[in-house]
């Protein structure tokens, strides 16, 4: 559990390219913008092959450095038989809580839809609207005391080994994770009501998204931008060799896309399909649903998210909307960094664009004076 210290996590915080870290280039995607109490889902098919780490996760930014208090929630797949693990990572040290979920589904071959569920009172993790896992009032207080300033969305892909992920293989690369679409609902008054939805329907990155440019958990890779492309509606996360980056030709389509309608703004918390005493299939191995009195792994999984230990370096860098967009608030108060409403407004006098234009190049500075000193960013353990 010790080595979750050089997991995903680690490729989200790091703005420093490690020392060389392999042949192969990997892939990561997410948020500036940190989100608290909502209902955080995402539309997803892994990455097939042995040792191919492919996940869905939150990370609250700075869990590595020392001192402080690690919150990380993972969705990943493992192995050659692509099954899923489901992981709330937390504590000072961090603790893995990892179990394994029973699914009868193709998770490498189709998209299926991931939900974690961040409330006050509980965690739970469903696939599809079932629900296949639920941690209670212990690990939701390990959060709401911990993260309360919210966890950024993450998404990568990197090569693993026999000690976590399986026995990777460079000669099957190419290999790719595809995202069709992210949505986040906050969570108040029991309750939880839409936010925003992105489905990658432009040829760039959305507002407020970013990649990673970090040596992947176990140091046998390292993102490269390129290997993170959009095309027709999807977001394709690529893990190749270090000159074949990118996906080449366009990502499968996801049938059911259309299908998954945005949450019900009157849903309550425990209302979902699967919820405890629902019926759905518990991730626990040997446990009933909830998640608290799991033992904790001390076999050395990988985390999501998240720097070394060791690394130095700071946040993501928040990201401001522009002049003339309103951001969608989020449950906290704050602006959300990925969909924007137009607003009907007078436009901004002189005054403001000064302002505005100081802003952005203290931002540039202060990145550039980042990469010179060669600080890193976490990245997610794995």
């Amino acid at each position: 559990m010790k080595y979750r210290c050089l997991s995903l996590g680690l490729a989200a915080a790091s703005l420093t390219l490690a020392a060389e870290a392999g042949a192969v280039a990997s892939a990561e995607l997410y948020q500036n913008q940190t989100y608290t109490y909502g209902r955080f889902e995402a539309r997803v098919r892994f990455a097939a092959g042995d040792g191919v780490i492919s996940s869905f996760f939150l990370w609250k930014p700075g869990s590595e450095m020392p001192g402080t208090f690690w919150n990380e929630l993972d969705f990943e797949k493992l192995g050659a038989d692509c099954h899923l693990q489901t992981n709330p990572l937390y504590g000072l040290p961090v603790v893995d809580h990892s179990a394994p979920a029973t699914l009868d589904a193709d998770l490498c071959g189709e998209y299926h839809t991931y939900t974690f569920e961040w409330t006050p009172s509980y965690i739970a993790y469903l696939v599809d609207g079932v629900e296949v896992r639920r941690d209670g009032e212990e690990t939701a207080a390990a959060f709401a005391e911990n993260a309360a300033t919210g966890m950024q969305i993450h998404f990568n892909i990197w090569p693993g080994d026999a000690s976590f992920g399986g026995n990777f293989d460079a000669a099957i690369l190419p290999v790719h994770q595809y995202v069709s679409w992210v949505q986040y609902s906050s969570f108040a008054d029991g309750a939880f009501t839409p936010e925003w939805r992105e489905e990658f329907d432009g040829s760039t990155l959305p507002n407020g998204w970013a990649v990673g440019t970090w040596a992947s958990p176990k140091n046998l890779s390292t993102h490269q931008p390129a290997n993170v492309t959009l095309s027709t509606g999807t977001a394709t996360l690529s893990l190749t060799a270090d000159d074949a980056t990118g996906l080449v030709g366009a990502p499968p389509p996801d049938l059911a896309a259309g299908s998954d309608a945005a949450p019900d703004p009157t849903a309550s918390a425990g209302d979902t399909p699967g919820a405890a005493g629902g019926g759905g299939a518990s991730s626990a191995a040997g446990t009933g649903a909830s998640g608290d009195d799991q033992p904790s792994a001390t076999g050395g999984g990988a985390s999501s998210s998240g720097p070394t230990a060791e690394a130095a370096g700071g946040g993501a860098i928040p990201y401001a909307a522009p002049s003339g967009l309103d951001a969608a608030p989020t449950a906290s108060g704050e602006s959300s960094s990925c969909s924007y409403v137009v607003s009907v407004r007078a436009r901004p006098d002189a005054a403001v664009w000064l302002t505005l234009g100081a802003v952005t190049l203290f931002a540039r500075r202060r990145r550039r004076d980042w990469l010179e000193r060669g600080r890193r960013r976490p990245g997610g353990l794995g």
